[in-house]
């Protein structure tokens, strides 16, 4: 081999190389939008290897009336790079339908070839819907926080006068005056839950084994909120620990599991599955750090239930949206607070059969103290 061919078959190896190291999915087509290549990230997010997905069209892969059928044929036409934003991807068959912006690119050394990388756009845009919701919650509370002193008052004079009511009404009034002491203890509570959003303090934390957490969890649910639910488990036993606060970060997950045990009060076979995973490459920006914080632990909380309906999934994590009959809508609020507060993020994916919470955590820079005997006590 001359210098020459040894060095273009450098240069080859290496191209092929960046292509499937790039984090964003990449797919080549070639005549009558036939796949021809797909890099590693694009089998991930079709949910399928190559072998499977040269077999077929790029129509096969995309939602039907999605305009990157046209993109591509344009491209193709007119030897031009053009760009389609938030368009959906993805199918029943491969993945799920998912929001993207798709960047078509003609190859050069091939008439009809068309090369598509796709960004995909849903958790971009869920973080920035998630900022807008800690926003809202921030007034809400500043405001709940500023009255809840002098609400409290005269609530306090309510409930002493509806006790001293029950001791000298009648029979048939006694429910009456129990009833306005139920109430206005009703809304004590939920004045407290409201105040603990007003809680700046800085929190005591420490590196955590999460799958630590989770067992506590799951042992809490099945004794509690979840008899009688199954339980499965995906764990990445390689997992890091993470930076954070073993009681509040039960509070989550155990909030998390609650709900989906109140979603499966009617499905059969109910199951949930805690997940957890190592993803590199999700870095986000946070108020008063210079640089992006990295979010690789992955931990999912999936159930089978019904799913949230579309109307509520955009503001799942505002206050006060819930769609419980007798629900505060603070609960999630709260999991949405106390994940921020560790410096993370939450968001849910849902349908009809499946309902996953996924929560993206930093990773704490020591190693887990004292997780292993915090365990299963």
């Amino acid at each position: 081999m001359s210098a020459i061919e040894a060095k273009d078959a450098a240069i080859s190896v290496s191209a092929a190389a960046v292509i499937q190291a790039l984090p964003q999915p990449i797919i080549v087509c070639g005549d009558d939008r036939q796949i021809v290549f797909v890099n590693y990230a694009a089998e991930a997010f079709f949910g399928a290897s190559q072998s499977v997905l040269i077999r077929h069209r790029l129509d096969d892969l995309i939602a039907f009336g999605s305009p990157i059928i046209s993109l591509v044929e344009t491209v193709a036409l007119r030897r031009s790079p053009m760009t389609e934003y938030r368009v959906l991807v993805g199918s029943s068959r491969f993945g799920d339908e998912r929001i993207a912006d798709v960047f078509a690119s003609p190859l050069t050394d091939n008439d009809g070839g068309v090369a598509l990388l796709i960004q995909e756009r849903t958790m971009a845009d869920k973080i920035d819907r998630q900022m807008v919701s800690r926003g809202a919650a921030r007034s809400v509370t500043g405001l709940a926080s500023m009255l809840a002193h002098e609400i409290k008052n005269p609530l306090s004079g309510i409930r002493g006068a509806a006790q001293l009511l029950e001791q000298t009404v009648t029979s048939e009034e006694i429910p009456l005056a129990r009833l306005i002491r139920e109430e206005t203890d009703r809304i004590v509570h939920l004045i407290d839950r409201v105040e603990v959003f007003g809680d700046e303090r800085p929190m005591e934390r420490e590196p955590i084994n999460i799958h630590v957490v989770l067992d506590r969890v799951k042992l809490l649910a099945r004794n509690g909120v979840a008899r009688g639910i199954a339980f499965s488990e995906d764990y990445d036993p390689s997992l890091p620990p993470v930076h954070g606060n073993r009681d509040q970060l039960i509070q989550v997950f155990l909030n998390l599991v609650k709900n989906a045990s109140e979603s499966l009060d009617r499905t059969q076979n109910p199951e949930i599955k805690f997940s957890t995973a190592f993803r590199p490459g999700i870095r986000i920006a946070v108020t008063g750090v210079s640089e992006r914080i990295s979010l690789p632990l992955e931990i999912t909380i999936e159930d089978n239930g019904p799913g949230v309906p579309a109307d509520i999934l955009p503001f799942l994590f505002d206050p006060f949206v819930t769609t419980k009959q007798n629900g505060s809508g603070l609960g999630l609020a709260l999991v949405a607070k106390i994940v921020g507060d560790h410096g993370g993020v939450i968001d849910c994916d849902s349908r009809p059969g499946r309902t996953k919470f996924r929560i993206l955590l930093p990773v704490a820079s020591g190693p887990a103290q004292n997780s292993q005997k915090e365990g299963m006590a």
